[in-house]
Order: structure tokens, then sequence, then C-alpha cells
């Protein structure tokens, strides 16, 4: 369907009814039956139908498996969430407020450096652990894996729960003993809060600029983790999973 504007609307509701109705009383309308103009999610090609609520339904006897192979208590499980992006100078531009009706302009970079953030977040808390680097690879991850267990309280074990992707399948991923991978269902992205912890960051601090080295980048991808983790109420409302975090 087409990203329609207001005024698009009436001209349909004209065209198919013969009914004039005013762009003011059409907003109003749409409020007060709880539409909003929002971005679509994407829906991957081939996803296995129920696979969502298959995957959050024995999430908690899951939880309760790992406690019983690490030997701590039910209590004692860190639910965590990790995914990485990349953030490179063909950057992407966002909407940003400016008069109706009027096309605001934002730089557009085409040169291609870039680096790679792997976060993680333990919303329940407003914890994360994050990592900039320059390739998306085995190694890398390992190294996240150690600064997340970095982040673990003492005594607890965390169900890090992480997609599918070929660094965190090798036979060289080194997970710590007090870390358990949980994949959930193939693409199914929605699943990670993770994604819109990526998307919060871009939409205000990392989009619509230049960087002007790799460097740039890195010091603009460290600065923005930050500024997350300095917020711990933002992780949570961000993150928060009933599914997940609430037992």
């Amino acid at each position: 369907m087409a990203r329609w504007r207001i005024v698009d609307l009436r001209q349909w509701v004209f065209e198919e009814f013969r009914v004039v109705v005013a762009q003011q009383t059409l907003s109003r309308e749409l409020r007060a039956m709880n539409y909003r103009k929002l971005t679509a999610r994407p829906r991957y090609h081939a996803q296995a139908a129920g696979a969502i609520e298959d995957f959050k339904k024995p999430v908690a006897a899951r939880l309760e498996e790992i406690g019983r192979e690490a030997g701590v208590d039910r209590g004692a499980i860190e639910v965590w969430f990790a995914d990485e992006a990349r953030v490179g100078q063909k950057n992407k531009i966002t909407r940003r407020p400016a008069k109706r009706g009027s096309r605001p302009s934002a730089l557009k970079d085409q040169r291609t450096a870039s680096a790679y953030i792997f976060g993680a977040i333990r919303p329940k808390d407003g914890k994360g652990a994050a990592l900039v680097v320059p390739r998306c690879d085995t190694e890398a991850m390992n190294l996240h894996l150690a600064e997340i267990g970095a982040q673990i309280a003492p005594g607890a074990h965390a169900a890090l729960i992480v997609d599918q992707a070929g660094w965190r399948l090798s036979g060289r991923l080194i997970v710590p003993p007090d870390i358990t991978l949980v994949p959930p269902p193939a693409k199914r992205p929605e699943l990670n809060p993770q994604e819109n912890v990526w998307r919060f960051m871009r939409d205000n601090w990392l989009s619509n600029r230049v960087f002007n080295s790799y460097q740039d980048i890195v010091d603009h991808c460290c600065d923005a983790w930050n500024k997350l983790v300095d917020q711990p109420w933002r992780i949570v409302s961000i993150g928060l999973r009933d599914w997940a975090c609430r037992f």
C-alpha cells in the first residue's frame, strides 16, 4: 500500500463514495480509531508459521532447564539479547522535524568505511555490554561474549538470546561457562529487542551525519552506546519483553 497523506485519503473517499470530508475531520477520526502512520516491520521470505509463539511459550521451562544445567536457581538466570549493527559512511537519512509541506535536506556520503557494534542488553535491569569492531566474525563474537560475561552478576548465569549467524555457529566460538546461547527461530528478528535499540540509536545519534574517517565512526558509535547505558530506564523501556523477562 502507498504511504498516503490525509489529502490523498480525502480524495479517495470522494472518488469512492462521493462524500466530501474535511482533512481535519479525517485526521480526527483516524486518531479516534487509534490509527497512526507507522513504519512497517520487514517480513522475511519463508518464515515458519507460528514460530514466534512456539518459541515464546516454552521460554520459562527453557530457563528452568538452563538453571538446572548451570547449577543455579531460576532467580539467578539473567536474560540477555545480543545482535550486531553496521555503521558506516554510507549512512541513513532519517526523519527530522520540519514545517508541513517542506522537504528538509540532509548530508549523504558515498564513501564506504564502516564499523560494527556488537551490542547486548539485559532489559530487566537496564544493563548493556558492547564492543565496536572493524569486522563481523567469530573473533569479534568471542570478544563480545567476554564483555557480556564481565557484566553478569556474581553467581548468576546468562541466557543469551541471539540469532544463528555463521560466526555464532563456528567451532572456534568460545562461550564462557556462565553463558548459554539460546537461538530463536530463523528469520524472526522481531524476537530480539536489540533490533529496536539499533533503530533508536540510528534515529537519535547516528544518522543524518557524515563521518570523516573510520575513527570518527568508532568514536560516534562508542559515544552513542555510552549514552544508552547511562540511561538504564531507556534500555528497560525499549527492550523489556513480558514473555522473556517477567516470570
